[in-house]
């Protein structure tokens, strides 16, 4: 027997409540608290007659172990991003802004699985076949292995999947597929839910490895429950800006290699075309001799990557002034204006700063404390750089720099793209043997940086 019943749910975390109210108590959004209609079975008890199926526990150390078998595509950063690789069977869940080239990706890398003999179907809910053929053949991305099919229903889909039986799935996107059996609204938290337990069940009990195109937030979080992201196996976020011509594909999550990996892509008319040296490409419009200009060598997940952090300081007239941060974050921002005030006799208080990450990439490690330090300073005291110094290093609030991880690799890259100096912390030279050509100036304190940077 079964019993229908009316809840509410909150389309940002997937809070439940009997009655309607304005703002979720889970995640403090307003408005977004949506009546769904609940089918509720009823069914017998634990005692119940149908078979079950019991496994024993094992002890660990007589599980065998064996790496994962992977399909290698001809994207390099893509497979980066991965862990080595696609992982049959898994479960992978892409988010972005809209029109920052998800399904560009995503037929790009179909089209390479075909040339290994993969079998791929691309379940397209937002676009009709003519106008993902329309894209195929703008990318060159035609095979006849690649199946392209336009459907909502999960049912279908199912079907679908039973005829053609694909080693890749593509299903662009969740929040447009629904299940026939639950009475809301595509996109909802339930139908977001539900399909996305199927194509689970599916990738683990066919091996197929399954890509889900996520929507995302206005605050740049995939939409739907928080849920969405536990039941995957990898989370990549495809981020970048409108302006911009590259794109950075970031993995939040993944069970099959590290996190907080990024493959660096360039839009381009054929598509989106790998970037082998992202520090070159940063650097490439870098002036020389500018004030507030500083190059800092900054590690995303095991790569490392030079990027340039401006600076501009400029007095002003109202009580309160303006502090404002592009690429990294805000409160960072404060800090090191604060510790170069008490610290260093920095009068900053009557002056706005700005600061920028050229390129728009963003960076969240502390390592690029000392550079923003030094661009601050460099903008207040109109005094520039030298043009061949790179920096990291990380500030604490009493004035010291602190030492970071890996600088062999750091160091590495800047002497790659033909840095001469390092301003670093001195901790970090410990048991560590610089490159003969590079000159490394190790400090322990702000004050000992800026004197290195600035005289």
């Amino acid at each position: 027997m079964s019993k229908q019943k009316t809840k509410f749910c909150c389309q940002e975390c997937g809070y439940e409540s009997p009655k309607w109210m304005g703002k979720c108590p889970g995640c403090q959004s307003w408005n977004t608290m949506v009546e769904e209609i609940e089918t509720v079975v009823r069914t017998k008890g634990m005692n119940s007659s149908a078979p079950r199926t019991k496994e024993k526990p094992t002890p660990i150390i007589h599980i065998e172990s064996s790496p994962e078998p992977r399909v290698v595509t001809s994207n390099k950063e893509l497979n980066r991003v991965l862990g080595g690789g696609i992982v049959p069977g898994s479960l992978i869940l892409v988010g972005g802004d809209p029109g920052i080239g998800k399904s560009t990706l995503l037929l790009q890398t179909s089209f390479e699985l075909t040339q290994a003999h993969q079998k791929v179907l691309y379940i397209s809910g937002e676009e009709s076949v003519k106008q993902t053929k329309l894209r195929a053949d703008r990318l060159n991305a035609s095979s006849p292995l690649l199946y392209v099919l336009c459907e909502t229903n999960l049912e279908l889909i199912e079907e679908a999947i039973q005829e053609i039986e694909p080693d890749f799935l593509v299903i662009d996107s969740i929040q447009t597929v629904f299940h026939p059996a639950i009475t809301s609204a595509p996109g909802t938290v339930s139908q977001v839910r539900e399909c996305t337990g199927h194509f689970m069940r599916i990738a683990k009990g066919k091996g197929i490895a399954t890509v889900l195109v996520g929507h995302v937030t206005k605050e740049g979080a995939i939409a739907g429950p928080r849920m969405l992201e536990h039941m995957v196996d990898c989370v990549l976020y495809f981020e970048g800006e409108r302006h911009h011509s590259y794109r950075v594909l970031r993995a939040v999550k993944n069970r099959f290699g590290s996190t907080n990996e990024i493959g660096i892509f360039e839009m381009q008319e054929v598509g989106l075309v790998e970037v082998s040296n992202p520090s070159e490409l940063f650097l490439s419009e870098r002036p020389l001799g500018v004030a507030g200009s500083t190059v800092v060598a900054s590690m995303e997940g095991t790569r490392p990557v030079l990027v340039e952090i401006q600076a501009l300081v400029s007095s002003t007239n109202f009580p309160s002034p303006r502090r404002m941060a592009t690429g990294v974050d805000h409160n960072r921002l404060s800090l090191i204006i604060a510790v170069l005030e008490k610290r260093m006799g920095m009068f900053l208080q009557n002056q706005d700063a700005y600061l920028n990450v050229a390129g728009g990439v963003k960076l969240d490690e502390p390592a690029v404390d000392l550079a923003i330090a030094i661009s601050i300073a460099s903008s207040f005291r109109d005094h520039a750089t030298r043009p061949f110094d790179v920096v990291f290093g990380e500030i604490g609030l009493t004035g010291e720099v602190r030492g970071v991880s890996r600088i062999d690799q750091r160091v590495k890259e800047a002497e790659k793209l033909g840095f001469r100096r390092v301003i670093m912390p001195e901790k970090s030279l410990k048991g560590w043997t610089h490159p003969p050509g590079m000159e490394i100036i190790g400090v322990n304190t702000v004050s000992e940086a800026l004197k290195a940077a600035l005289d």
